[in-house]
C-alpha cells in the first residue's frame, strides 16, 4: 500500500521534485486549457477576418452564458444532457474506444421514454417515471453496446458504425413518431402523445433546474468512481493502455468493450428521457438537438475524466446558450458557436500530440534522478 500512495504522490519524497505521476496530473489540466484558449484564440481570429469584435462576441457568451441568474438558469438547462452525451463517449474512451454516436442513443432513449408514456399513461408517476427512465437507458444501451459487440466479435471500427448507427437512429425515430407512435392531434409538429402532467420532471427547489442535471452530476460521479476507484476500472484502464498485453494477462477485454459501450449509450439514453420529461413533454425530432456531437468535445475536453466533465459541460452550454443573442447582436448565424467548438476541437486534438513532450515537465522529472 506504502509502495501504491508513493506512486501516486505527485512529488517525489527523496528529492523533493516532480514526479511522473506530479508531471501527467499537471499535464491533464495545462492541455487542456492550452486547446481551449487556442481553439479560443483561432476563432477571434475568424472573427477579425468577417469584420466581426472578438471583444464583443466573447462578451456576450459571459453575459448570455453566466451574466445573471436566467443565463444561469438556462446554461445548467443546457448543461444536464450534455453531462450524459459526453460519458457516452468517456467512458468507452478509457478502453481506447471512440465513439461518435451518442445522438442515436439520445434520440432512441427519447423515443423509448415517450412511447411508455403512450402505451401506458395511467401508471402512477413514481412508477411511470422510472419505467420511462428504464426504457429510455436500455434502448440506448442496446444500441451503443451493439457498436461495442461488433468492435468484438467482428472487428468492425466503431467510430464508423456508431456514426453511421446514429443516422439509423434519427431516421428510425423520424418513422416511430410520423408513423407508428404519433399522436394524432400534433399536427404541425409530428410527435408522440404529450406525457401526463404529473410524469414531467420538476425542477430543483431554489435554482429552477430540473432534476436531470442533478442526474447527470451524478452520473459523473459515479462514472469516475467506477474508473479510479474500482477493480472493474483498473482492468478497463489496463485494457486502454495495451489490449494484447491485458488479454495475456487474462482480463476479458471484448466484455469490458461491451459492457461499457453499453453502459455509456444508457447514459445517452437516459438524457434522451430526460428531455422528454422534463423539456419537451413528449418524444419529437427536437430530440435531435446535437447533444450527442457536442458530448464528444466536452469529452476530449476533459480527458475522458468524470469528474471534469461537469465544468466543462457547463462551460458548452453557456456557450450554446449564448448563440440566440450572438445572432441578434452581431448579426452572426445561429451556428456560429459551432465554428467555435469545431476550433477548440481540432486545437484539442492537436495538443493531444503533446502529450508526455511538455518540455519543463520533463526537465522537472529528470532532475529528480
Amino acid at each position: 500500500m506504502s509502495l501504491q500512495v508513493d506512486q501516486m504522490a505527485p512529488l517525489d519524497r527523496r528529492t523533493g521534485f516532480l514526479n511522473e505521476a506530479g508531471a501527467r496530473r499537471i499535464e491533464a489540466v495545462l492541455l487542456p486549457m492550452a486547446a481551449l484558449l487556442a481553439g479560443m484564440l483561432a476563432f477571434a481570429i475568424f472573427l477579425l477576418l468577417l469584420g466581426k469584435s472578438p471583444v464583443e462576441f466573447y462578451g456576450l457568451v459571459l453575459k448570455a452564458g453566466f451574466g445573471t441568474a436566467f443565463s444561469w438558469t438556462n446554461t445548467l438547462t443546457r448543461a444536464a444532457p450534455l453531462l450524459l452525451a459526453a460519458l457516452c463517449v468517456a467512458l468507452p474512451a478509457r478502453l481506447g474506444l471512440v465513439i461518435i454516436g451518442g445522438e442515436g442513443a439520445i434520440v432512441l432513449g427519447g423515443v423509448a421514454a415517450g412511447a411508455v408514456a403512450m402505451l401506458m399513461p395511467g401508471l402512477p408517476a413514481v412508477i411511470g417515471i422510472t419505467l420511462m427512465a428504464v426504457a429510455g437507458m436500455a434502448v440506448g444501451g442496446f444500441w451503443i453496446g451493439t457498436v461495442g459487440a461488433l468492435r468484438h466479435l467482428r472487428g468492425v471500427n466503431e467510430t464508423i458504425s456508431s456514426l453511421l448507427m446514429a443516422y439509423i437512429a434519427i431516421a428510425l425515430m423520424n418513422h416511430l413518431i410520423e408513423g407508428p407512435f404519433r399522436d394524432p392531434a400534433s399536427l404541425n409538429k409530428p410527435s408522440t402523445a404529450p406525457l401526463p402532467e404529473t410524469w414531467q420532471i420538476g425542477e430543483m427547489p431554489g435554482i429552477g433546474v430540473h432534476w436531470g442535471l442533478a442526474l447527470g452530476i451524478l452520473a459523473c460521479i459515479l462514472a469516475w468512481i467506477l474508473i479510479e476507484r474500482t477493480t472493474i476500472g483498473f482492468a478497463a484502464r489496463i485494457v486502454g493502455g495495451n489490449v494484447r498485453a491485458a488479454e495475456i494477462q487474462g482480463l476479458p477485454a471484448g466484455t469490458l468493450a461491451i459492457g461499457f459501450t453499453a453502459l455509456g449509450g444508457a447514459f445517452a439514453g437516459l438524457a434522451g428521457m430526460i428531455e422528454v420529461a422534463a423539456i419537451h413533454g413528449s418524444a419529437n425530432a427536437s430530440l435531435a438537438a446535437g447533444y450527442g456531437y457536442t458530448g464528444i468535445l466536452i469529452a476530449f475536453l476533459a480527458r475522458h475524466n468524470g469528474l471534469a466533465i461537469i465544468p466543462a459541460a457547463i462551460l458548452f452550454a453557456g456557450i450554446e446558450a449564448s448563440s440566440g443573442l450572438i445572432q441578434r447582436r452581431m448579426d452572426l448565424p445561429d451556428a456560429t458557436v459551432l465554428v467555435l467548438e469545431g476550433m477548440v476541437f481540432i486545437a484539442i486534438l492537436l495538443t493531444d500530440t503533446l502529450q508526455g513532450r511538455v518540455r519543463f515537465l520533463t526537465f522537472l522529472e529528470r532532475r529528480q534522478t
